[in-house]
């Protein structure tokens, strides 16, 4: 070997180990820097004419793994995604209260069930009454404020859910345009480590908003996709929007860059994905319940109240808007139900009988006169005569007694969707609502729909994730039957006959069946139709949508008829066994507030809403069960955080353990660079000892 082939060996050995000392140094200064990545410099053997001639440096290399990097990715999504539901969820959870303390939501019922019992022992006492008022009017206050809120939980949840998709659109121009850097940098050899940390430290931000897939590019810097392969950063960033109405879930696009359209994502995991689930999911579910549950609390306590009497009797009976019209109202009546017209003081003035099952009414007992839907105004007016009327306006029926006298009811054995004739209608209820909060309309598919014909219900079919499959209007047909009004809806061309089908159950309650292969959702967007003049629309009577849904908890009052004058309470019972001229109704009579103190042990039909089905039971029953649901929902996702979050730990140290900086590696690496930089040293001083040897020899 030559003098200077072994001075340009020992210069490459020299400049080898001198870039491997600049590495080892920037590794062991930043051993505490987070986000660093350890990095090492790549020698090669040079070789010319099949001979050594020392070391040429490829580069400067990051030390990482890709399947560690990507494994801590995917962990990271999950834990934000878990952490941010198990958040929200403990909010929501602690708007009930405590359940050790008086003042836990579901404890509130049974003070009212507490009130009537005490009431019962002496119904006379306007004190006794006023109380048992006051406690259902806290319920109902504090359903109202739990229903706002949570509803403002979800308000909040789509504030952060707009701040996250701007970060991410941040992040995704920010490593876009780091791909550039490590890209120029790279092809001229530079170190692009720098660089490449940096872009690192944002694709792990990234990932926590957003399950994401990672590739390297050959030319340096990453390819970031969503999880169906949409390029979302490379040369040039993606953006990304938040779709959504106040009706409609909410769903994540991205425009593509020069793309005038957007396309919808599949958001998996992340924050983003856990805030989605809460917005349109989680939080809707406990509305949803809490709707359940408080209209057939309020419910059981109407039943009680419309079998009750009032001493003295009211001279006036108002009903609630059933949003149908008389006939059809009547129509699936079955069972027997009597009104009695009684004076100020109790005494029977006039009694009918009214026979759903026959179609008959009576008077006094005397004969039976047959009536159907269509004419029942009408023979109700006859069979009270001089003593009352009776008339129907805006879906409501009103009673009222002439001459000073009053009215009361025995709801006997009558039922439609498991409520009293009285009931039905509203004519006594305790508990008055400002819209439609009972969906069990009774109607049939034989039953007029009653809609105005040519209006329209926009509908949107969705995935479970919230991106959108179609936007069907459905026109109100001409045909007059709920059966036409149901094939409208589930016509393939213009209605949701391709996702699924709505159906009527025994009840009048309508529902959206989703064909097995799409498991779609649907959604009301708007919702113009009307039944009748001033009637409710279709979303209204059938209870379909988030917007109608999300206010029903907070619909209830006390009527102003007991809360302004307790003494007008229904806290007794009318006999109707007696004949005109006798007692039907007494004073200090307790059996009515009985009643209502055991509203809440007696059966009933709940429909599925939240995480409970359909299900028979008491009202106190579901309590607890709608209790139970909130707490194991609230620690089923403080589970799954807490088994992300330990996962995440895991996998990020072990990614540590291979991007980390050890110490002890580095010092034992710093010592043999520093030897290789000695020993390149020592053949360059031995070549430079040569050459003066050689040239003092000429």
């Amino acid at each position: 070997m030559s003098l200077t082939a072994t001075l340009l060996t020992a210069s490459s050995g020299l400049n080898a180990a001198q870039a491997s000392l600049r590495a080892i140094s920037d590794n062991i200064a930043n051993v505490n820097t987070p986000g660093y990545v350890r990095k090492a410099v790549n020698q090669s053997s040079l070789v010319v004419d099949g001979a050594g001639m020392g070391v040429k440096i490829d580069g400067v290399q990051r030390i990482t793994d890709q399947y560690l990097q990507m494994a801590s990715l995917t962990a990271s999504s999950d834990a934000s995604r878990w952490s941010a539901v198990s958040q929200y969820l403990d909010n929501a959870q602690s708007l009930f209260g405590d359940p050790s303390k008086d003042g836990f939501f579901f404890n509130r019922l049974d003070k009212i069930f507490a009130c009537f019992a005490t009431a019962a022992d002496d119904p006379s006492s306007t004190l006794l009454r006023s109380q048992a008022l006051s406690n259902v009017e806290d319920f109902l206050t504090e359903a109202d404020r739990i229903n706002s809120q949570i509803v403002a939980l979800g308000d909040t949840v789509e504030t952060q859910i707009t701040a996250n998709v701007d970060r991410v659109n941040n992040l995704l121009s920010e490593i876009s345009k780091l791909n550039s850097d490590i890209t120029r940098a790279t092809l001229v050899g530079a170190d692009a480590s720098g660089s490449a940390n940096i872009q690192s430290q944002m694709l792990d931000e990234l990932a926590s908003l957003v399950n994401v897939r990672i590739s390297p590019r050959t030319s340096g810097g990453v390819d970031v996709r969503s999880a169906e392969g949409v390029l979302l950063a490379g040369d040039a960033p993606a953006k990304l929007t938040f779709n959504a109405t106040d009706s409609t879930p909410g769903y994540i696009s991205a425009q593509l860059p020069g793309s005038p359209s957007s396309t919808p994502i599949n958001i998996s995991s992340g924050e983003l994905k856990g805030l989605l689930e809460l917005r349109d999911i989680e939080l809707p579910k406990i509305y949803d319940q809490l709707g359940e549950f408080v209209s057939k609390a309020v419910d059981q306590l109407n039943a009680a109240n419309n079998d009750a009497a009032a001493y003295p009797p009211p001279t006036t009976m108002a009903g609630r808007d059933t949003g149908l019209d008389l006939p059809t109202a009547v129509t699936g009546f079955s069972g027997t139900s009597t009104l009695a017209i009684v004076s100020p003081t109790g005494v029977l003035q006039r009694k009918i009988d009214i026979d759903f099952t026959a179609g008959t009414m009576s008077v006094d007992g005397g004969p039976a006169a047959a009536f159907t839907p269509a004419n029942f105004l009408t023979n109700l007016n006859t069979a009270l005569g001089a003593t009352g009327s009776a008339t129907f306006t805006n879906g409501a029926l009103t009673l009222n007694a002439a001459g000073g006298n009053g009215l009361a009811i025995d709801e006997g054995t009558s039922q439609k969707t498991g409520r009293g004739f009285s009931h039905f209608f509203g004519l006594n209820d305790l508990v008055k609502a400002s819209g439609q909060t009972n969906y069990a309309t009774g109607l049939t598919a034989a039953s007029p729909h009653g809609f105005t014909p040519g209006d329209q219900i926009n509908l949107q079919l969705s995935y479970t994730d919230g991106r959108p499959i179609s936007s069907v209007a459905v026109t109100v047909p001409a045909a007059a039957n709920m059966s036409d009004l149901l094939a409208s809806l589930n016509s393939p061309a213009t209605g949701v006959g391709l996702y699924g089908s709505f159906g009527l159950d025994a009840n009048g309650v309508l529902s959206f069946t989703s064909s097995a292969a799409l498991d779609a959702k649907v959604s009301v967007i708007t919702d113009n139709t009307q039944r009748g003049a001033g009637g409710p629309s279709i979303s209204q009577l059938f209870g379909l949508g988030v917007q109608e849904r999300s206010t029903r908890a907070g619909r209830f009052s006390v009527s102003s008829i007991f809360s302004s004058d307790p003494t007008k309470m229904a806290m007794g019972k009318v006999d109707t066994s007696v004949a005109v001229g006798q007692v039907a109704v007494r004073p200090g009579d307790g059996q009515g507030a009985l009643d209502l103190s055991a509203a809440g042990e007696r059966s009933t039909l709940f429909q599925p809403a939240g995480s409970l089905g359909q299900v028979t039971m008491t009202v106190s029953r579901y309590a607890a069960e709608f209790g139970g649901a909130i707490g194991r929902g609230a620690a089923a996702a403080e589970t799954r955080k807490a088994s992300a979050e330990a996962v995440a730990a895991e996998a990020n140290n072990r990614r540590q353990s291979v991007e980390g900086v050890n110490l002890d590696e580095e010092l034992v690496n710093l010592t043999t660079y520093q030897q290789a930089f000695s020993a390149s040293a020592r053949m360059i001083q031995a070549a430079g000892d040569l050459y003066d040897v050689l040239l003092n020899m000429v």
